[in-house]
């Protein structure tokens, strides 16, 4: 349903106007992943040399094993759907600002006039957000398959296919770069009127308990290290939606210090 106009009459939309609004941004963000995809599968040779055997390399020399870096293929298959699966998440990460800017045309009608201008920035902190989890959960990959490796004893030798280091690594970046999104979501359900940022302050103990929980659920690996590496950041911008919500709502309603207020009173 679409706001009211100020100083007009009321633009609606039916439910099958939302339908078919919806349908044409599915349809622009299948055809912008799709272009990613074909993108990545291009890029597949350098981005494996380049970006996802280091840390598996690096990690065979911590551990002084002494073989080559490579991995294995053991099914006719494996490689074919390794490099769909790695496009396919390649042409995600490739189209998210597309992705991002269609999340917020669909969800520009619900909002005021002067609240539509924060499409940019929506988009902007959005990418930055995602940026910032995938090179975090890059920069961490290393530790936590060392520690993977390691847990298993020195009798146990890696040796991996295409398919699940690579589907784990990209996994892992996809996951902390949706993880990320988290104070987006919290800032747009306060500026909603869905939550109150007094009521996130008093569900602290709670946040703690699900963030932890959805960190547990989204990283597949459940080592610790990649755990308090999602779930520590989440935290801090779950603290950080809360006083932003604060000062976006009181803004928003024109929220006018005590002090003005007693100073406006005495002066009438």
């Amino acid at each position: 349903m679409r706001r009211s106009r100020r100083g007009g009459s009321p633009n609606e939309m039916t439910f099958w106007d939302h339908l078919g609004e919806l349908r044409t941004r599915i349809i622009r963000s299948a055809i912008a992943i799709a272009l990613g995809a074909v993108a990545g599968v291009l890029l597949y040779n350098w981005m494996i040399e380049n970006i996802f055997l280091p840390p598996y390399c690096n990690v065979l020399i911590n551990l002084d094993i002494q073989r080559e870096c490579t991995l294995v293929i053991t099914e006719p298959l494996d490689g074919f759907r390794t490099k769909l699966r790695v496009g396919i998440y390649a042409g995600i990460v490739f189209a998210m600002p597309v992705l991002l800017w269609q999340l917020w045309r669909f969800i520009t009608p619900a909002l005021h006039k002067n609240e539509k201008k924060w499409a940019i920035p929506f988009v902007a902190s959005a990418l930055m957000l995602f940026a910032l989890g995938a090179s975090l959960a890059y920069y961490t990959f290393e530790r936590a398959l060392e520690f993977l490796i390691s847990f298993g004893g020195d009798s146990v030798d890696p040796l991996f296919t295409p398919g699940s280091y690579l589907g784990l690594i990209t996994y892992m970046m996809l996951a902390f770069g949706v993880g990320f999104q988290f104070p987006i979501v919290l800032l747009f359900l306060q500026l909603a009127d869905l939550v109150q940022p007094r009521t996130l302050g008093k569900g602290r103990r709670y946040a703690i308990v699900g963030i932890v929980t959805l960190a547990a659920v989204i990283t597949p690996s459940g080592d610790p290290i990649s755990l308090a590496a999602l779930s520590v950041p989440m935290y801090i911008f779950y603290e950080m939606s809360i006083v932003i919500g604060h000062l976006l709502t009181r803004r928003r309603r024109g929220w006018v210090p005590r002090r003005e207020r007693r100073a406006a009173s005495s002066a009438s």
